[in-house]
């Protein structure tokens, strides 16, 4: 579903990803896990055709993301750290605006879709209110809603649980999971290292733009037990290493 080949994004003369390469499969959650300015989000950025890589290739469903744009695109849905949406709209408006976009009939089984989106990320009541007056965390669901309105092959969640509360956190993690069951391919970064354990079926953990260990939760567990028992210290063990190594 995404191919990521020797990918590198260069701003100037910083070097923000290093060569990196990873597969994601149909039904696969991903988690991408690095420090703040590990390049975690230019990835993802590049990922769905918002930044050009410097070198390498991208594919989504077969398409590359810079010579195939429209096409990859189409079957993409994203869900930034920090989404913008319009304050003047209502929730559902702006969701049936993202469907239109993708989608051409306004059908009754597309309304259907959309209440059954809204209903499980439990916006059904405010769907109606303006955006504007909308939390952070509602306006994170809306988001979701609508990177999800399209039924995406690929989707990609930047940071999804930030400003959300437990209930809504716990809701938001079940629609992504169920995406991935009917088929999706799922790529989303966090800095909660046990929703990361939790979900995801592999892991890549990103440090100074390099990709520098990439496995199943199990894989990692066992390959690094020195570090501890747990994603958590693993990680932190592999990060402070690595920070060591190249300072």
């Amino acid at each position: 579903m995404l191919e990521v080949n020797n990918v590198s994004k260069n701003y100037g003369s910083k070097e923000a990803v290093k060569n990196v390469s990873f597969t994601i499969k149909p039904g696969e959650v991903y988690g991408f896990l690095g420090h703040n300015g590990a390049g975690k989000t230019s990835t993802i950025k590049m990922c769905t055709g918002l930044l050009a890589p410097t070198s390498g290739t991208i594919k989504v469903c077969g398409y590359d993301i810079s010579r195939q744009n429209l096409a990859a695109k189409q079957r993409i849905g994203y869900v930034p750290e920090n989404p913008y949406l319009y304050n003047k709209l209502t929730g559902r408006e702006f969701v049936e605006l993202v469907s239109k976009v993708y989608r051409k009939a306004d059908s009754h089984a597309i309304q259907a879709d959309i209440a059954e989106l809204l209903n499980s990320v439990e916006m059904s009541v405010d769907a109606d209110k303006l955006i504007g007056s909308y939390s952070q965390g509602m306006r994170k669901k809306i988001t979701l809603c609508a990177a999800l309105v399209h039924k995406p092959k690929v989707i990609f969640l930047d940071e999804p649980t930030n400003g959300l509360d437990a209930s809504s956190a716990r809701v938001v993690k079940d629609l992504f999971r169920k995406s991935a069951h009917e088929g999706a391919a799922v790529l989303f970064t966090t800095h909660i290292l046990e929703i990361a354990e939790k979900l995801c079926d592999r892991i890549g953990i990103v440090h100074q733009g390099v990709l520098i260990v990439e496995g199943t939760v199990e894989e990692i567990k066992t390959t690094y037990r020195d570090y501890g028992d747990n994603l958590e210290d693993i990680y932190l063990g592999i990060t402070k290493k690595e920070s060591v190594h190249h300072g």
